[in-house]
């Protein structure tokens, strides 16, 4: 129950968060950029960071949190390996006949022995 609301969460964080990086412009896509300098120096030093950058680090900030917590929870269950039921830790025994491993069991016939080829005069 508490996984699946944890990946539920971490889901809908993941989609947020790859929408807004997407929605914000780049560096380079201001007015500076189209004079050939950089977009920092056209009208002095960038401020402080803008508010999309600031929910961009909150929601990758939370992302990593559920993904650990995803990682966790996963951990807690055990290996998959120690929960085998008990009927299929029981080996079957292949049944040994005259042939080998192979061999017909029972109800099946083994196949005819194939005729020498006659010897041609």
């Amino acid at each position: 129950m508490l996984f699946t609301l944890v990946l539920i969460f971490h889901v809908i964080v993941c989609l947020f968060l790859i929408f807004i990086v997407l929605i914000q412009s780049g560096k380079g896509a201001e007015l500076g950029a189209a004079f050939g300098g950089s977009s920092q120096t056209l009208f002095g030093a960038r401020g402080a960071a803008t508010f999309f950058s600031k929910l961009t680090t909150i929601a990758a900030v939370v992302f990593m949190l559920t993904s650990f917590s995803l990682a966790v929870l996963t951990t807690r269950g055990g290996s998959v390996v120690k929960k085998l039921p008990a009927a299929t830790e029981q080996k079957k025994a292949i049944p040994q006949g005259p042939q080998g491993p192979l061999a017909p069991t029972q109800g099946q016939q083994a196949p005819a022995p194939a005729a020498p080829a006659a010897p041609s005069k």
